[in-house]
């Protein structure tokens, strides 16, 4: 009885049945209500406990329950207070409702529904603000969790107050999702993007400066639900300035102004376009058990592209982990044709079947490695997140910040943002997220070329502030920033001003040893009421500061301004949690709760291959006479199928099979190799390689390609036909090098973005060889291959 909770053949249920969720958009800025309604269908009183992710940036500020007509909004008190108080109101015969972040990780929080009286329902409301981030196509980026993937715990993690989550194929998620965004911007929207099916967008004014969009009905919760919001004009610096609270403490964080800066620094074009030919690249790659199939093929055709577009003259390395690690070379070797090509073969054999998700072993090692002279390091973290140590790891990649950067790739549903944007942030790098509709090397391509960007160094903010104001940077010290990219700074105002109600911020920077200078000026007048959102992420920016400080210096007094701000700004954190109390029948209760663990949607794995969120689409049993294997005495999971059966043995159910050729993120039963007529246990997926990666595959190091045959079938021409076209007195690499330009242009231009660093390396050997008649080249190419790709478009 105490581990029930999913839903099985056997009718056994949970008391959660739908979630509500209301974003406001104002700007840059979500403000998120989410509503969890409950209905204890039992005979008895239960206590349900519901671990979920929330992004480990949101400020969450509110939390409310409401049982039949009574609501009460729950206090933040320190943790173990709340605890304690909790304990005591249920057996005192009371209903409480406690909320807690996890204490290893930001972005896991415990909902814990306590003494719901049999037929009884409820209604909890949490509320959370967050800052959107910018992606490189200019979107803002919106993800409401949903997933939870089992996170990997060393053996030196307590893991007594882990939430121990019930996972379920999605198919089986029982509570339903429905979501509304309301979207208020000065500037235009021009359109919203989803992985989820959306309602069409519509404009509440004919400014299009209001918005509103909603998910398609019957969405289950079953998969992160990310949008993606785009402006016209979006790339531009802004200030929000909010007024404090008039009844909060002068000169508290909650009674003063703050203002929010998002800047936007532009970079000379000479320096954006530059190829830089420095740089140590290490390449830290989850090889564990859950990125098996479509994960890690995507993840060796990634490490292809980069391994291709590394520039002559850097040092690189490659590192596969799992619950131990490896790596390709014991240090960072020189980039050669014969380093490249021993990376190469060694990629091609990468597997998922390293266990656990340990990534704290491999970056002591890569940070125990003496630093290379003048070949700054540079490191690309892939994981899908699971790990249950994020804050020691997070405190290591700190440690190091000063001598590397680290952008970081959450791969896959339910990676820890916590982990992923922590590292990226603490690394002085960017972090990117990819989901199953994404292009694993769109993401990281792009991030590559802001590794090559030169280092911004000597980073000062400089305000200018009419007599009476005076300023208290909330924001951690700005130490990276980039092309495209947008810095956010939090800042405290105090006082008034009789004279002037205008403030200037001055962004300096060196780059590239030229000294650079962005100017902002706003106006002090507090904006249009935004609800405090401003306060709310300014104080969880504070507070995870301190919390930093309070684990490098074990201070109890930070630990203190941790709890002191929170239960100020009545925003969560490590060391404080929300309780809620509503009296009950004031009987103490005999014995133990039914404790009900509420399911979220989960990876599962099957016989060495990852089912991700997969189901099969039948709505019954299995055959068993058909090879399908019975699990514990009953098919109680139909959305799951044991690797290994025939697919033609399974039984019909209902008359009809659904659509058992398709998954649900669109991969089909084919991927999957058949042996004599089975689709063997563990058997890995083939798919057959794209003519663009077998084209980049053929590179050469120093960017140039040979003619033969595999090029050749690439081009989808003979021999004789390229031996015809061929101009007179050019070399065969060159003639191979200006085709291979031609076709990514002509044919792959869609995926630039991927191959560009490719196609300059090129370019720039091309123009190594001084050929005379290099026109010809491109009039004969473009005519063999059908293309109309003119000479500047090449780079020539």
């Amino acid at each position: 009885m105490d581990s029930c909770g999913l839903i099985t053949g056997k009718g056994q249920q949970v008391p959660l049945k739908n979630v509500e969720v209301e974003v406001q958009v104002k700007g840059c800025i979500a403000m998120v209500t989410s509503v969890l309604r409950y209905v204890n269908e039992e005979e008895l009183s239960v206590e349900a406990v519901f671990a979920f992710p929330l992004p480990a940036e949101a400020a969450l500020c509110h939390f409310s329950a409401k049982v039949a007509e009574e609501e009460v909004v729950a206090e933040v008190q320190e943790k173990q207070k709340a605890r304690e108080l909790y304990d005591d109101a249920l057996s005192s015969g009371q209903q409480a409702f406690l909320l807690e972040e996890s204490d290893e990780s930001s972005d896991i929080f415990r909902l814990t529904v306590g003494s719901l009286p049999p037929k009884t329902s409820a209604a909890v409301t949490l509320i959370y603000v967050i800052e959107l981030k910018v992606e490189a196509d200019q979107g803002l980026r919106f993800c409401l969790p949903a997933v939870l993937n089992p996170r990997y715990a060393p053996s030196n993690i307590d893991t007594a107050n882990v939430p121990q989550v019930a996972g379920v194929p999605s198919s089986a998620v029982p509570y339903t999702l429905s979501l509304r965004v309301l979207i208020t911007s000065p500037i235009p929207v021009s359109k919203v993007e989803s992985n989820c099916s959306l309602e069409p967008l519509t404009y509440l004014n004919t400014a299009r400066t209001q918005a509103k969009v909603s998910l398609s009905p019957g969405h289950k919760f079953d998969r992160d639900v990310e949008l993606l919001l785009y402006y016209q004009e979006a790339h531009r610096p802004t200030a929000i300035v909010e007024a404090g609270l008039k009844n909060a403490k002068p000169g508290s964080l909650m009674g003063d102004t703050v203002v929010m800066l998002s800047l936007c620094p532009e970079f000379p074009p000479e320096v954006t376009s530059s190829f830089g030919k420095r740089g140590e690249f290490i390449f830290l790659m989850d090889q564990s058990g859950s990125m098996s199939g479509s994960s890690i093929r995507s993840a060796q055709e990634t490490l292809l592209l980069l391994l291709k577009s590394l520039p002559l003259g850097c040092y690189f390395n490659i590192y596969g982990f799992g619950s131990s690690f490896r790596s390709f070379f014991a240090r960072s070797v020189e980039y050669t044709q014969n380093t490249m090509e021993e990376a190469m073969r060694k990629v091609e054999a990468m597997e998922a079947n390293m266990g656990g998700t340990e990534i704290l072993k491999p970056l002591e090692n890569i940070y125990g490695q003496a630093y290379l002279p003048n070949h700054p390091r540079q490191v690309f973290v892939f994981t899908d997140g699971e790990v249950w140590n994020t804050k020691e790891i997070l405190d290591l990649v700190r440690a190091h910040a000063p001598s590397h950067r680290c952008f970081t790739f959450g791969i896959g549903q339910g990676a820890s943002t916590a982990l992923i944007s922590g590292m990226a942030k603490e690394g002085r790098g960017i972090a990117q997220f990819i989901t199953s509709s994404d292009r694993l090397q769109l993401k990281v391509m792009q991030s590559l070329s802001l590794a090559l960007q030169p280092s911004v160094v000597d980073i000062s903010v400089k305000w200018t502030l009419p007599e009476g104001v005076s300023v208290t940077t909330l924001s951690p010290p700005l130490n990276v920033l980039f092309q495209g990219q947008r810095a956010v700074l939090y800042a405290q105002l105090t006082g008034e001003s009789s004279v002037s109600n205008e403030g200037t911020v001055a962004l300096h920077y060196s780059l590239a040893e030229t000294p650079v200078t962005n100017q902002l000026s706003f106006c002090l007048k507090p904006a249009e009421d935004t609800g405090l959102a401003v306060h709310r992420l300014a104080a969880r920016a504070v507070i995870q500061s301190l919390e930093r400080e309070e684990r490098e210096k074990k201070d109890a007094s930070l630990r203190e301004k941790v709890v002191e701000l929170s239960v100020q700004a009545g925003v969560s954190s490590a060391f404080t949690a929300f309780l809620s109390i509503h009296k009950g029948s004031g009987q103490p209760v005999k014995g133990p709760l039914l404790k009900r663990a509420l399911p979220v949607a989960q990876k599962r794995e099957c016989a060495g291959i990852n089912l991700n969120n997969v189901y099969f689409g039948w709505s019954g049993a299995l055959d068993r006479s058909g090879g399908c294997e019975e699990v514990d005495g009953a098919y109680d999971d139909p959305g799951v199928m044991e690797f290994g059966c025939r697919f033609t043995g399974c039984e019909e159910v209902d008359g009809a099979y659904g659509d058992p050729g398709v998954m649900e993120f669109g991969c089909r039963f084919e991927d999957f190799l058949e042996t004599d007529g089975h689709f063997g246990s563990g058997a890995e997926p083939y798919v057959q390689k794209e003519s663009y990666l077998e084209l980049v595959s053929l590179q050469k190091a120093a960017g140039y390609w040979d003619m033969n045959t595999d090029l050749l079938n690439v081009f989808s021409r003979t021999e004789e036909e390229l031996v015809q076209q061929k101009p007179r007195q050019v070399d065969s690499a060159v003639w191979a090098t200006v085709l291979a330009l031609i076709w990514l242009h002509g044919f792959k231009a869609a995926q630039q973005e991927e191959w560009r660093f490719i196609a300059m390396k090129a370019t720039s050997w091309i123009q190594s060889q001084k050929v005379g008649n290099l026109s010809e080249c491109v009039q004969a190419g473009n005519a063999l291959l059908g293309c109309q790709v003119k000479e500047e478009c090449l780079g020539l």
